[in-house]
């Protein structure tokens, strides 16, 4: 183990335990919740994408979000898949700044293309004459572009403040990378770096919830003072947006906590749950709560099934 020393090479994930033929069972839920995931995200960007009559604004944006989920779940389920096998938890410094960008990226544009969202629903119930002027798919391509490419940026700054630290130790207590745990490590000077990354945590989440703030608020006045057909409309779209916003929310708010405050009076199992949480259960319940909420992609799923079925039993016969 590297203690003192500028030239740290790898880090060792000191969450990790010897938990005996047990990491076979963790192993396989594991590779099925990523085989799920991996699965249902993909089935509903390709169905959002060969399907024309989804190719409206809504739609692109929850393709692009589909997108991002596989994006971070590529970041974390892999690697935990070694790490559960292996004797020796250990990852390499160029590595594990790798994960980092990953990891980060996927939770700014989670945040980017919900709030793209809420607008979006902001102007299809509150201003439903002049949608088709201010939501085209070109301004929405955009809105995407500019969402990734922002994330992008601001983890290429936040990886270029911490790769020139000098670091005085090399253990990660956590189950995966994260940039405040080696900006802890680190000899020297750090105060670059924790301003950045203060600044980093208020641009990533409550720049966002601005104005998802207010369009929800701007929403729910309309569903108050409008009619039933309102008020339904309003529900079947928001319901998803708002439950996924709260989800992400609540499980990036405790893995921000735990990472900056003492959290060893929380149970292990919980600490455990909660630091993947929002890189496993976002993942997982987007895809199944749009698919079966949003009702036209509910319909357009059933009549591919159902053609592919027909089909199948024509072979047969």
């Amino acid at each position: 183990m590297q203690n003192t020393t500028s030239h740290v090479s790898y880090f060792i994930l000191g969450a990790y335990v010897d938990i005996g033929n047990i990491k076979y069972l963790y192993f396989l839920i594991t590779i099925l919740l990523y085989m799920v995931i991996f699965l249902v995200n993909t089935s509903l960007i390709v169905l959002i994408s060969i399907n024309r009559s989804l190719h409206e604004p809504m739609y692109i944006l929850l393709c692009s979000l589909f997108v991002n989920e596989l994006y971070g779940s590529t970041s974390l389920f892999p690697f935990l898949l070694i790490q559960t096998l292996s004797d020796v938890h250990t990852i390499s410094v160029s590595f594990c700044f790798l994960q980092i960008f990953m990891v980060y990226s996927y939770a700014n544009i989670e945040f980017c293309i919900l709030a793209i969202m809420s607008y979006d629903r902001y102007l299809a119930i509150c201003c439903p004459l002049q949608y088709n002027t201010y939501m085209t798919l070109k301004k929405v391509f955009m809105l995407v572009a500019a969402a990734w490419l922002y994330s992008f940026m601001k983890m290429l700054v936040l990886l270029s403040l911490n790769i020139p630290l000098t670091l005085c130790g090399n253990i990660l207590k956590n189950f995966y990378c994260q940039n405040y745990l080696i900006v802890k490590l680190a000899c020297s000077n750090t105060k670059v770096n924790n301003i950045y990354g203060l600044f980093g945590i208020v641009i990533t989440v409550l720049v966002p919830l601005l104005p998802i703030l207010f369009s929800y608020i701007k929403i729910l006045q309309i569903c108050f003072s409008g009619s039933n057909q309102t008020r339904q409309k309003a529900v079947s779209t928001c319901t998803p947006q708002l439950a996924s916003l709260m989800n992400f929310t609540f499980g990036c708010c405790f893995e921000i906590l735990q990472t900056r405050f003492d959290m060893t009076h929380v149970p292990r199992v919980l600490r455990i749950i909660l630091s993947l949480y929002f890189l496993i259960i976002q993942p997982l319940m987007n895809p199944f709560m749009y698919g079966l909420q949003m009702s036209k992609i509910r319909k357009t799923f059933l009549f591919y099934y159902k053609m592919m079925s027909s089909q199948r039993d024509a072979v047969k016969v």
